[in-house]
């Protein structure tokens, strides 16, 4: 029998041998001069950056690096250092391996449902639901399973508790044979069928590290340390686990994620308490590694037909598999929550209106009002736009329904999966109830849900009813400006991955991941007077035009534990706020105009600046200040505040098509509002129109844009 260093050594050198072959033939095929990268990343090869500093671009590259860096990590004195160094050996060795079929593919190498790497706006969308626990933890499993069945089990029951699951080897064929959707929006990603695959699983939790945590590239021993305390991951080897699995399982005990496995001692493998657990019966796979790696489940549990899980909460019912759709844009379709009386309210009631979904015909496109009445001692109408946006995550877990939109422009679609499941109108309202009861039960103490469908009443119900609501909740948040409250408050959620990171939270400056509003904060507050956000007076105003006020200084010292000395609320260029790495958008100086571009997440594509979305967010976020460039919420950029000590919107130059799309409305009325231009966004360019700053300094001078006329910004 080997031992176990006998084990881990002998995987390392077999997957090192395999990275030494697959360069040695793209080096013959493409040349040491051929580019090599994942794309959509800005941080060169992902795993090898973060453990060592080092940058590698093209396949020569590579080479040495595998025969320099990586080979040090292979030592071979039988310590358990040397165990856990070599594991991360033999990760590093698998990354090279898979960055050599991007390479000689010109591109990603797998086809659907096979994913393989996450890019950097994946890794920074997946910051907000981990910092909430809406993804509890990160699965790992590599396959196949003793059979289908098993397999298929175990990837759904992770998924109903919220569980983000990476698929590896033959149990990636089991989910299909299954009909389980795979992808990256219902958070269960296949990342090969090779083992090498497994390197894309752990370049996220680096990546997370550096963007973050702000952890120093190169800096292995924080590196591995911040995967340990918040990154909870762990990994699910079926039996029979060879050599290299167990290397790898090294490299995953050293970065702080146990491994679980139903392969015996009688077959050579070995028990480390905590870390790598022989666990022979599958079912009990699930609850071997949440204890292992400290998982607590918040369980809710709702009598409906099919799934509920945040996993599901990306989910898309294409047409073709659509039973019914509820089209506020082309029927009468809307979501109200309005705040009553205890006395004027049954709880949990349930009243259809209407129709139920079973008298549609498939494919039809249905009227839909769905109105949750709330009522409690510390309920206040400030909280309703609140709950009310909580809608659209609270449908989509249900599996098998799309929602999107809000107010009376939702778009809700139903799968003829979930019809045929049983899935029915009285099942919206359980879902609405049980989650809005469970989540605010501080405020919320009565409940009850009204769904309309009848064509005459919904329409009635919306102009009678809710536009009147709608407009009330607006004049009254028109008038929340930041001049016009007494008190601004923190965020500090996304501290359990950057642990500097402040926000300040105000009526006109929400938090820059886009999702707390000051009324989020305000409720959040009133929920939990202990929890992330706290009050912060704005008694003694320091500088208001920059947005400095001496509580805001405290409140940042205090809650970055000193990391922080001072922010601006205003400003870009003096001492502007943090960021943490999930935020939805960036902007930065583009010295050419002297004004500044916005980019958001979504958008891969180069801007003006030179740099791509992630090589700008490479600049800023794990909690420090970077002048000259801000992450921030896209609904920010049509704030009177936006930039105001610098000049505010009339500064901003480029934003890619899509964002210009979305927020032009807002940005254009705010532009009309201040500065009395009519149209602002057809003077700013996007990726239609100018890629390189000469081009669009000669578009911005044809449009006459005020931004040419400003001070210097530097």
């Amino acid at each position: 029998m080997k031992t176990l260093f006998e084990r881990v050594f002998s995987g390392n050198d077999e997957m090192y041998a395999l990275a030494q072959k697959a360069v040695d033939e793209a080096l013959a095929k493409l040349g040491p001069d051929a580019p090599a990268t994942f794309g959509d990343t800005a941080y060169s090869l992902p795993c090898l950056y973060a453990m060592t500093g080092r940058k590698v671009a093209t396949v020569g590259e590579a080479k040495d690096a595998l025969e320099t860096t990586i080979k040090a990590f292979m030592t071979r004195s039988n310590r358990t250092k040397d165990i856990f160094t070599s594991g991360v050996a033999t990760a590093l060795s698998a990354e090279i391996i898979e960055l050599m079929k991007w390479a000689t593919h010109g591109g990603c190498p797998y086809e659907e449902p096979v994913m393989g790497h996450f890019t950097d706006a994946q890794v920074r969308e997946l910051g907000v639901p981990l910092v909430t626990r809406d993804i509890p933890g990160v699965a790992v499993i590599i396959g196949p399973a003793p059979t289908a069945e098993e397999g298929v089990a175990l990837v759904k029951q992770y998924q109903s508790q919220g569980i983000f699951v990476t698929l590896v080897g033959g149990i990636i064929d089991q989910c299909v044979a299954a009909g389980m959707k795979l992808g990256f929006n219902v958070r269960c990603v296949a990342l090969g069928h090779d083992l090498s695959s497994v390197a894309h699983v752990v370049s996220v939790a680096l990546r997370a590290a550096i963007i973050f945590g702000s952890t120093e590239a190169g800096d292995y021993e924080a590196m591995w340390r911040y995967t340990m305390d918040r990154v909870f991951a762990f990994v699910n080897a079926f039996a029979p686990v060879d050599d290299m699995t167990v290397a790898c399982g090294a490299g995953a005990i050293q970065l702080g994620f146990p491994v679980v496995t139903n392969d015996t001692e009688e077959n050579n493998m070995f028990r480390i308490p905590k870390s790598l657990i022989i666990q022979e019966d599958v079912s009990k796979f699930n609850a071997t590694s949440l204890e292992a790696r400290d998982i607590k489940i918040k369980i809710t549990n709702i009598d409906i037909p099919v799934a509920f899980s945040s996993a599901f909460e990306g989910e898309i019912v294409r047409r073709g598999d659509m039973q019914l759709e509820f089209d506020g844009s082309r029927k009468t379709g809307l979501e109200l929550v309005r705040s009553k009386e205890l006395s004027e309210i049954e709880d949990h009631r349930f009243t259809l209106i209407g129709p139920d979904f079973d008298a549609f015909e498939a494919g039809s496109k249905v009227d839909f009002c769905m109105v949750a009445d709330v009522a409690g001692k510390t309920m206040s109408s400030d909280f309703e736009p609140v709950f009310e946006r909580k809608f659209h995550a609270y449908i989509n877990c249900m599996e098998g329904v799309m929602h999107t939109g809000q107010r009376d422009m939702i778009r809700i679609r139903i799968s003829k999966a979930a019809f045929d499941a049983g899935l029915r109108a009285k099942h919206f309202a359980e879902v609405l109830y049980a989650k809005l009861k469970s989540d605010y039960e501080a405020v919320i103490d009565k409940c009850e849900v009204t769904i309309i469908t009848d064509p005459e009443k919904c329409a009635a119900f919306r102009q009678e009813v809710a536009i009147p609501a709608y407009d009330k909740r607006d004049e009254r948040l028109q008038s929340l400006t930041d001049e016009n409250v007494d008190q601004f408050y923190t965020c500090i959620m996304c501290q359990s991955f950057s642990p500097s990171h402040v926000c300040i939270v105000t009526p006109e400056r929400l938090g820059l991941c886009g999702a707390v509003s000051w009324l989020d904060a305000k409720a959040t507050n009133e929920l939990d007077p202990s929890g992330p956000c706290q009050i912060v007076p704005k008694a003694h105003v320091i500088d208001e035009n920059i947005g400095r006020w001496e509580e805001v200084n405290e409140a940042v010292k205090k809650y970055s534990q000193g990391a922080l000395e001072s922010v601006t609320l205003y400003s870009i260029m003096e001492d502007p706020m943090t960021s943490c790495g999930c935020f939805e958008c960036i902007c930065g100086i583009e010295p050419f105009s002297n004004g500044v571009i916005i980019v958001n997440r979504e958008h891969a594509g180069m801007t003006p600046l030179g740099m791509t979305f992630s090589e700008m967010a490479s600049m800023t976020g794990g909690g420090v200040q970077t002048p000259g460039f801000m992450g921030h919420g896209k609904h920010f950029i049509a704030s009177k505040k936006f930039m105001k000590a610098e000049g505010g919107i009339e500064r901003i130059v480029w934003m890619p098509k899509a964002l210009k799309d979305q927020v032009s409305e807002r940005v254009n009325q705010t532009a009309k509002e201040l500065y009395g231009i009519e149209n602002f966004c057809d003077m700013v360019g996007d990726e239609t129109i100018a890629e390189d700053p000469e081009t669009l300094l000669a578009f911005l001078t044809e449009k006459g844009h005020p931004v040419l006329s400003m001070d210097p910004l530097m």
